[in-house]
């Protein structure tokens, strides 16, 4: 429709000019509105619609207005919170993965998009201009035709369409349902976005936990396959020129041996290697002060109480039996032995280790045994336990990829040699016998060194040298009578020796039997009495296992206490008997008199010659024996770790006095220690009782002696002479059979007693 047309039209012309919102009447100047200016404004067109509706029309016209500019002002907003998003997310203009996967999967949107996006603004515009001047033709001539609902129906109908960008209805149907998908994929897009946002959470969420489990048992794994990872991996390789040599350590222990041994000028080698390596003045055992319990804590690092080996002797009320250390067939069983031992240790980590008849060493603790195990053969000669130490080192090792794994070289050798500790048992510490056992262990000492010359490995190869105890002097001058001291019937077990643990039938017994060796001990200071769970001295660590008997007599060093069926210990006096041994360990583990020696040298132990250390208590040992081959070791009473902290060098003057055996110590009898025979009574009720060693003989003895140093009874000049002659040849007997017997054991090779401890 044109102007032209609505100018012809004579009924409506009178109509608009009669009609009081006509511009004609009220402004002379709104005929300029019928002229066309160069820009087509929309308040022409605003115009020119007035004109041809009525008020009716008007309104819905406002409404469109109305419409109109909310939607647009709608799509501004919209527009410039997805612009600030958008640039809030990342500096770069780079657009969501997922909205272009949402994107691609809605085909409808994308294409209505990349459509409006390929044309030109001003084609846009345009078009714009143009679907609203036809529909405003339109509706200006169904106003003229009387059709005024037209406009109501196409707003009922949809036929102006809520978010319109124009605010018109547009008759192309492709445009339309382009217009409602837009609308309704932005009203669907912040939905979609948070659905897609938490899926997004969800998932990766899903993936961080599925990791970290994966992290957790992958750390697991590792940490159960250690061992495992430990025998894959070879350690650092030294060359002695024909072999390659992991680390590598060698430690023997000489039963026995006590630390002032070294100050007899007997063990040149030894003393040589003090001069080499580092050590301290002397080591401390662990209580008691006897073999097992210390080769156990030397090869643990636990104190007896823990390790559960509490003595050569003892009854566990647990399991109902004794513990025998002579007897293979109790002592070899693993349900004896707590803790690790460096052997167990070494071969969990797959460093082999090889032992030659250490203490325990057969009793498969653990389920497990060293790769090398000699049995134990008191009677196999020092030379002969040079080479198989020797043997060991000659085997090949990780560098012969073509070796059996079982022929290989261990890393740990740990050697156990019972010679000193026997001639001390058997001659006491202080006889020319046990100076020759001193001679013969320096010797092989040395002939070891020398080996290690030979193949080039004094400096790669570690070499560590201990002992378990010292040892004291006994004899019939220094016992004590168990039945003087308490009635056995009411005792069931008794461990240990020479101190005794007592075990009563009755428990309620217990103290009343500790009452009286209590008040005896005050008028005999020859011994203590201490109850395991009271009074016990912390520093023994002796009381945190069942294995510990409840009740305790502690002879003072160098006593030994006897019952009558090996010896009546008055009688024994009074006849000049000889008491075996005549060398005893087991007392107080921090006397001068139980002494034992540790000295290291070798690349673990990086330290300047003739170092000296604090002095320190055997369960270190274990540590440092762990350390020197790289082996963590298990957890125990130990605190040193290598490397050592030396305080100095050693000083021949601050070398320890040597400490002398103790005299006997007199105490008062009493009756009830003078009751072991008729005659004793009789001739102790004639006259005062003489000061003596508690044993009822002493009274009956000749009134004219005297005491030599080691405490024997000696007649004086003025005594029998038949008694003088008999004294003499039996002194001069037991000379004789005493040299013939060493005689015969360096014939055939034996140590001439079982390894006593």
């Amino acid at each position: 429709m044109s102007l032209r047309r609505l100018d012809t039209n004579s009924s409506l012309g009178d109509r608009d000019r009669t009609h009081l919102l006509s511009p004609h009447n009220y402004d002379d100047d709104a005929a300029s509105l019928h002229s066309r200016s160069d820009q087509d404004s929309d308040s022409d067109d605003d115009e020119l619609q007035s004109r041809a509706r009525n008020s009716r029309e008007l309104r819905a016209a406002d409404r469109i207005v109305f419409l109109e500019e909310d939607e647009v002002d709608k799509l501004v907003t919209d527009t410039r919170r997805r612009q600030e998003r958008e640039r809030r997310g990342s500096s770069l203009n780079l657009p969501n993965p997922l909205r272009l996967l949402r994107r691609a999967s809605d085909p409808r949107l994308s294409s209505s998009r990349e459509s409006s996006e390929d044309i030109p603004h001003e084609e846009r515009r345009r078009q714009r201009r143009t679907r609203r001047q036809e529909k405003k033709h339109r509706l200006e001539e169904k106003a003229n035709q009387g059709e005024d609902g037209e406009l109501m129906y196409e707003m009922e109908e949809g036929g102006l369409k809520d978010g319109s960008s124009t605010g018109e209805s547009s008759e192309r149907e492709d445009s339309e349902e382009v217009d409602r998908g837009n609308l309704r994929m932005l009203k669907n897009e912040k939905s979609i976005r948070r659905r897609n946002c938490r899926r997004w959470v969800f998932l990766h969420t899903l993936v961080a936990v599925g990791f970290a489990i994966l992290v957790l048992v992958a750390w697991k794994l590792s940490l159960n396959n250690n061992s495992a990872k430990t025998k894959t991996k070879l350690p650092d390789l030294v060359s002695n020129g024909t072999a390659l040599f992991a680390p590598t350590t060698i430690i023997i222990s000489l039963d026995g041996f006590r630390a002032d041994f070294l100050q007899r000028e007997l063990t040149p080698r030894l003393n040589a290697f003090i001069e080499e390596g580092v050590s301290p003045k002397y080591m401390l055992p662990s209580f008691p002060s006897v073999t097992f319990p210390n080769h156990y804590t030397l090869a643990t690092g636990l104190y007896p109480e823990s390790h559960g080996v509490v003595g050569n002797t003892f009854w566990d009320p647990d399991l109902e039996a004794d513990f025998y250390y002579t007897d293979p067939e109790r002592s070899l069983d693993p349900k004896w032995w707590g803790g690790e031992p460096f052997w167990v240790t070494a071969e969990r980590q797959g460093v082999r280790t090889a032992v030659h008849m250490w203490p325990g060493s057969e009793a498969h603790i653990l389920g497990m045994e060293p790769s090398f195990v000699d049995k134990y053969n008191g009677k196999e000669l020092l030379p002969k336990k040079v080479a198989r130490i020797l043997e060991f080192l000659d085997k090949p090792g990780l560098e012969d990829e073509t070796t059996k794994v079982k022929e290989m070289r261990p890393q740990i050798i740990a050697a156990y040699v019972p010679n000193v500790d026997a001639y001390g048992h058997k001659y006491g510490p202080n006889s020319t016998e046990i100076d020759t056992s001193i001679k013969e262990a320096d010797k092989m000492l040395d002939q070891i060194f020398a080996g290690l010359d030979q193949r080039n490995l004094s400096h790669i190869v570690n070499v560590i040298v201990v002992s378990d105890h010292g040892m004291a002097s006994t004899d019939v001058s220094r016992l004590m009578q168990i039945e003087d001291l308490l009635d056995l019937d009411k005792i069931e077990h008794t461990d240990g020796w020479p101190l005794y643990g007592l075990r009563p039938k009755n428990p309620d017994d217990l103290q009343s039997l500790y009452d009286g060796l209590a008040e005896k001990a005050k008028t005999n200071p020859n011994f203590e009495v201490y109850l395991r769970d009271v009074n016990m001295p912390e520093r023994y660590h002796f009381s945190n296992n069942p294995r510990i008997a409840p009740l305790w007599i502690i002879p003072k060093t160098g006593w030994a206490i006897v019952n009558k069926a090996e010896m009546v210990a008055a009688e024994a006096k009074e006849k000049g008997e000889v008491y075996h041994p005549r060398g005893l360990h087991g007392y107080d583990h921090e006397h001068p008199l139980m002494r034992a020696i540790f000295v290291a040298r070798g690349p673990a132990f990086p330290h300047p010659p003739n170092s000296e250390m604090q002095v320190f208590q055997n369960l270190e040992v274990y540590n440092m024996l762990c350390d020197s081959v790289g082996v963590i070791p298990k957890p125990n009473n130990g605190t040193l770790r290598l490397p050592l902290h030396p305080t100095g060098l050693h000083k021949p003057e601050d070398r320890p006095p040597v400490p002398e055996d103790p005299e006997p110590t007199p105490f008062t009898q009493t009756k009830t220690l003078v009751s072991t025979s008729a005659t004793t009574a009789s001739s102790s009720a004639t006259k005062p009782a003489e000061v003596g060693e508690g044993t009822s003989k002493t009274a009956a003895a000749p009134s004219h002696t005297t005491t030599n140093e080691e405490g024997h009874n000696e007649p004086d000049s003025d005594s029998n002479s038949s008694s003088d002659l008999m004294s003499s040849v039996k002194d001069a007997w037991d000379w004789l059979t005493g040299k013939i017997g060493d005689l015969f054991d360096k014939i055939t090779g034996s140590d001439g007693s079982k390894a006593s401890s």
